[in-house]
């Protein structure tokens, strides 16, 4: 109720909202699977799955008040751990890269909120305290106290401090700096070709 203003009521909050549905499944499954009966866990997830959209693997560890907003399509790895008091909202995936074993999935501080459509993809942390911009994608730690923004993310403020000129608007495209980059790059390779080509010319 605290956290979505579209909450109406209490009735409403647990009958229909579907991350309420999703986290008590989750209780429920974590406790099957710490307990040795995985494959129950994951029926259990599962039908939590096909009812909400939201797929949280009864492996990962979840704090207090953990509140996902709207939901659809969130993904939680095996791995992951959350702190307490922590929003994400749709679209959320904090998965793996698939290069790592044993811990592949983030560790997700205390009060962090992660914006609609963000991945965390990787065995780092998110600091408490920390916001991460809708849109963005996260492949290394972010301290905390910090707002992290863009593909991949970057820190754009931090305890309060900002500390880049980038906003959620302006965010970079990666592929045209990469290309701005190597068309930089062609130009002084055709510089040094012409300053090579003229030393030639001279010595003939």
């Amino acid at each position: 109720m605290a956290r979505d203003p579209a909450a109406a009521s209490l009735a409403e909050v647990f009958l229909l909202y579907p991350g309420l549905k999703a986290v008590r499944a989750h209780r429920l499954a974590h406790a099957l699977h710490t307990h040795g009966f995985v494959f129950a866990g994951r029926i259990v997830s599962q039908l939590s799955a096909k009812r909400t959209n939201i797929e949280i693997h009864p492996g990962a560890t979840i704090g207090r008040r953990f509140f996902i907003d709207h939901g659809t399509g969130v993904v939680i790895g095996e791995t992951a751990e959350i702190g307490d008091d922590v929003t994400i909202y749709q679209g959320v995936t904090l998965g793996g890269t698939g290069k790592d074993v044993g811990k592949r999935h983030p560790t997700i501080g205390n009060h962090v909120m992660i914006g609609a459509g963000a991945k965390v993809l990787g065995p780092f942390k998110i600091g408490d305290n920390t916001n991460i911009a809708a849109g963005s994608v996260v492949l290394n730690e972010i301290p905390e106290n910090c707002t992290a923004v863009g593909t991949p993310a970057r820190v754009v403020k931090q305890n309060g401090v900002r500390v880049d000129y980038l906003d959620q608007i302006n965010v970079p495209d990666p592929v045209m700096r990469e290309m701005e980059r190597l068309e930089k790059e062609i130009i002084e390779l055709r510089q040094e070709l012409n300053k090579l080509k003229g030393e030639n010319n001279e010595s003939i």
